[in-house]
């Protein structure tokens, strides 16, 4: 969903700042609670946050589970109305897709998605050069509906085919699913451990950026910064927050601010400043 467009204060967007959200979960039914929230209503306040900055980001990036629980057709329609100020704008919209997504349904729903480029097949998956960083956007969808994550072979492939290409700017990896830890119960990326083999001693790479677990959290592996984005619509843990993630690529690094819902939250603003490996 490309395009070019000025800001809200009339000026041209700024080319390094990216909106990030994550598991929106947008039923077909607009009045839909879950956890106490109503996740339409949640990502309407994001989206007009967003529309409303004085200096508009250049891309928008939804990190997967875009749609309630089976990944509906209607699901995406209502999905689709509630970003359409955004795609009005010309803001060119990345998405992923995560394990309550249905790749057909988001294919055949999605403007745009039967012409992307399938590299790899039943995978939806994207290289895209920016100035500062090349983006890889991967497909951890493996089953409808069921939590663990599965990157698969073919597209391991492509990936270390794509880096070995690339390895003179930044690379960052964007997927759905956290990394897979066995004493959690195997909730992330089924096949973590050949996935963190191939991109480890590849120095280009400097962050995995991740949703899943509805969590605004930080850690590293190896000097990988590992992004855990929070969930626009709800959370699953009492005290984290729900909101989008305003990320600026730096010379070196990555600037993150979290824009919290609950503008009371102890968590909104914060600021993660973090610098690339060498």
């Amino acid at each position: 969903m490309p395009g070019n467009r000025l800001s809200a204060a009339g000026g041209l967007p700024d080319p390094y700042t990216w909106a990030f959200l994550s598991d929106l979960h947008i039923s077909a039914d607009p009045s839909k609670i879950e956890r106490d929230v109503n996740m339409t209503e949640n990502l309407k306040a994001v989206v007009k946050e967003i529309m409303a900055l004085p200096k508009a980001p250049a891309r928008m990036f939804i990190n997967g589970d875009c749609a309630y629980h089976t990944g509906e057709a209607e699901d995406y329609a209502n999905f689709l109305s509630l970003i359409e100020p955004v795609r009005k704008s010309g803001m060119p919209v990345d998405l992923t897709l995560g394990n309550h997504d249905d790749r057909a349904h988001f294919i055949e729903s999605i403007p745009g998605a039967k012409e992307h480029p399938h590299p790899v097949e039943d995978r939806y998956v994207t290289l895209l050069e920016t100035d500062r960083a090349n983006w890889f956007i991967l497909d951890s969808l493996d089953k409808v509906n069921k939590t663990p994550g599965l990157l698969g072979q073919a597209q391991l492939d492509w990936l270390a085919k794509q880096l070995d290409a690339h390895p003179d700017k930044p690379a960052i990896i964007c997927g759905h699913h956290t990394l897979d830890d066995p004493a959690k119960g195997g909730k992330g990326i089924a096949d973590t451990d050949t996935f963190m083999a191939l991109i480890t001693p590849r120095k280009q790479i400097k962050a995995y950026i991740f949703g899943h677990s509805h969590r605004w959290e930080f850690a590293q592996h190896e000097g990988i910064h590992l992004i855990n984005l929070p969930a626009v619509s709800y959370v699953f843990a009492k005290g984290q927050p729900s909101g989008w993630v305003s990320a600026t690529l730096e010379e070196s690094g990555l600037r993150l601010q979290l824009s919290a819902l609950d503008k009371s939250h102890p968590a909104h603003g914060q600021v993660k400043e973090l610098s690339w490996r060498g």
